[in-house]
């Protein structure tokens, strides 16, 4: 696989498909600390996470259609604007689902599993309904376009550099948000001792909405992303839930930490054996190696201590 190439090249390879797979590694990250809240923090399995990644895509894409047909002159800002109305826009359907589904389902993981499955194909039926069954694309700014020429045989995209950027601040706001802030302090509170936290005063319905749409939204961002690296349709969500929840659970459950590691890893796992293999082989080398590793390491890479 690697005696047809001189050692400069196969550098050259490795260094190329390490910056293509900044793009995937920013979805993921994107993906997985939302569901690392949703799934760490609240113990909720959402199987319509994926489903709120698109809607965060598709706002991306309506967002770029209002800029090009009435504000052209201003078509070279949409991407950052379509980013903020895709956390919103996510953000407020998560907060919808919880209070009209997923709180009455709190501590029984098989029904939410079951209940957050039908919700991805309600949406999937509903995105296919308003925007067609076939996938659309946006058209980038030209300040996203090109590269950045390292040397004559490596380039980095500069849309991947942005979204890793973007990626690593919103993964350091949240890590102020969960553990140097007060309402991050109540969240935890809750996650320990739910009965104990409201005894003290934590409005824990409240705490639990707030968290979930907080995920939601941020799979929202991660949807923005996705318009970068592939065209959205009503099904593109499921194709990346899988891989989220195998970063979720390779990291360690509410590990933010753990979360990015674990992205980091198989993204470029992935962007890298995809060159030499095909992509489905890339994908079950990538899986065996998790398996492997979650055997002899169930709690995942960074286990979150608890005193016993």
């Amino acid at each position: 696989m690697f005696a047809e190439y001189s050692l400069s090249e196969l550098g050259a390879i490795f260094a190329m498909q390490g910056f293509a797979g900044l793009s995937l590694f920013s979805i993921f990250v994107l993906m997985a600390l939302g569901l690392a809240i949703i799934f760490g923090q609240m113990g909720v399995i959402n199987m319509a996470h994926g489903e709120f990644m698109i809607l965060g895509a598709y706002m991306t894409y309506l967002t770029s259609q209002v800029f090009e047909n009435y504000l052209p002159s201003l078509y070279g800002s949409y991407f950052i604007i379509a980013m903020v109305i895709a956390f919103f826009a996510s953000g407020a359907l998560g907060a919808v689902v919880e209070w009209a589904i997923i709180k009455r389902l709190y501590h029984r993981p098989l029904d939410t599993l079951l209940a957050t499955w039908g919700l991805s194909l309600i949406l999937q039926q509903c995105y296919r309904s308003i925007f067609g069954a076939r996938e659309v694309g946006v058209t980038l700014p030209d300040w996203l376009m090109g590269s950045f020429a390292v040397t004559d045989m490596i380039e980095i995209p500069i849309n991947g550099v942005f979204v890793m950027i973007l990626t690593l601040l919103i993964a350091f706001a949240l890590y102020l948000l969960m553990y140097r802030s007060n309402w991050g302090g109540q969240v935890r509170a809750v996650v320990q001792n739910r009965p104990m936290a409201g005894a003290v005063g934590i409005n824990t319905e409240k705490v639990d909405r707030m968290t979930f749409a907080l995920g939601c939204g941020i799979a929202g961002v991660a949807g923005s992303a996705f318009t970068m690296i592939g065209s959205t349709g009503p099904t593109s969500g499921q194709l990346y839930i899988v891989d989220t929840f195998l970063v979720v659970v390779f990291g360690g459950a509410a590990s933010l930490l753990g979360t990015i590691a674990s992205a980091f890893t198989i993204s470029q796992a992935q962007s890298t054996m995809e060159f030499f293999l095909s992509g489905s082989m890339a994908k079950v080398l990538t899986l065996l190696f998790v398996v492997g590793i979650l055997m002899i390491r169930p709690q995942g890479l960074f286990a979150m201590k608890i005193r016993k």
